[in-house]
């Protein structure tokens, strides 16, 4: 989506978000968020990612106002919003199914809102050209919603979104109903178009492909809790727990038996140094190290050599074809597997010997 001519917020007047202690318990005792902190800077764009339950959209709809929180604060800007409603919060949203209105043409979607906020009627036809040319679609302005794909749909619900300049842009799975491509595409378009105008924005969803597209930092969330909260390479790279790890990517995770000198890890493959030496190792009650797929590599000489671990000899279980790379499955002589990423022409040809190895530096200590 080309949004040349916008011209950016500027950051100091985009509005950040502190949560500070919030949670909130369901009148059936079933407990959407454990006591929950979050800062997110203003212009900045925010995923809350995890599988569903995990307590995403409730704290989505708690900055929103649409449902109450038992304890804590919501900040936006230097405004405690916390017992504010919906409508005083100037917040734009956009739905999962969209909630465009089947009687009215786009641009009378997209000049709804204004009509609320009381915009005069030549505002509104000016602003709403505006947004038309901004989501890319000024030939529609008075085609009906049906006639539009739904790639287009997702446009004018965030058009109508941004039209009244809200202070927040809060999205609920937005493109959940869209097939892979069309969501990469539109993820894309969707970053291009807040890091233009510079709204703060806070995004709802469970897949981690579109989290690292979007986000400027990812909230990873489990059983009302922020698990993690960080950046998309930190996150995939220095996860702190196992389910950070195995949520975001494919992981190999080896059992530690015990931690030497805070760096080396003893394991059923031997010593194994590992990178993040500021892990809180004190505090692991079931430590593992984390190799990803990627960092594997195979070798057909066994001996040992430095920065690589000492090699372990495998037999491929399985072979995934994923059209430019393999997912391979890699069986130890003791039954331990492994996962193996590596391109179509690196598959070591059928009954060779083979031996993987890896960077020492490619293994990071899970401390939770």
């Amino acid at each position: 989506m080309k949004v040349s001519g916008v011209k950016p917020a500027e950051g100091d007047k985009a509005n950040s978000i502190m949560i500070e202690g919030l949670a909130l318990t369901f009148p059936n005792g079933f407990v959407g968020l454990k006591s929950t902190s979050l800062h997110i800077p203003g212009g900045q764009f925010c995923t809350l990612l995890g599988p569903s339950g995990s307590g995403k959209t409730t704290l989505l709809r708690a900055i929103a106002g649409l449902i109450a929180p038992t304890s804590g604060r919501i900040m936006i800007g230097s405004t405690d919003v916390t017992a504010l409603p919906v409508q005083a919060r100037n917040i734009g949203f956009v739905f999962q199914n969209y909630a465009l209105f089947p009687h009215m043409n786009v641009a009378e979607n997209i000049g709804y809102p204004l009509k609320l906020h009381n915009w005069s009627a030549s505002e509104r036809e000016a602003r709403v050209r505006e947004i038309l040319d901004l989501i890319e679609l000024p030939h529609a302005a008075r085609h009906s919603v049906g006639q539009l794909s739904g790639g287009q749909q997702q446009r004018v619900a965030i058009g109508r979104a941004l039209a009244y300049r809200p202070s927040l842009l809060l999205l609920d799975e937005p493109m959940g109903a869209l097939d892979r491509r069309l969501r990469q595409q539109l993820g894309a378009d969707l970053r291009e178009l807040q890091q233009r105008t510079g709204i703060t924005a806070v995004y709802v969803t469970h897949d981690q492909e579109e989290a690292f597209i979007l986000s400027d930092k990812i909230a990873v969330m489990s059983q009302g809790d922020i698990l993690q909260y960080s950046t998309p390479g930190e996150l995939y790279s220095l996860p702190r727990s196992r389910f950070v790890a195995e949520f975001l990517g494919e992981a190999n995770l080896i059992d530690v038996h015990s931690i030497e000198n805070g760096a080396v890890a003893k394991t059923a493959y031997g010593p194994i140094a590992f990178s993040n030496q500021s892990a809180n190792t004190a505090a692991a009650s079931k430590p593992a190290l984390l190799v990803r797929p990627e960092n594997i590599r195979f070798v057909t000489d066994p001996a040992e050599r430095a920065p690589f671990v000492k090699p372990l000899k495998v037999e491929i279980a399985r072979n995934l074809f994923l059209g430019s790379r393999c997912l391979l499955t890699v069986r130890a002589p003791d039954g331990r597997m492994m996962l193996v990423e590596c391109g179509k022409s690196d598959v070591p040809a059928p009954q060779a010997d083979i031996w993987i190895t890896w960077d020492r530096s490619a293994a990071v200590l899970l401390d939770q």
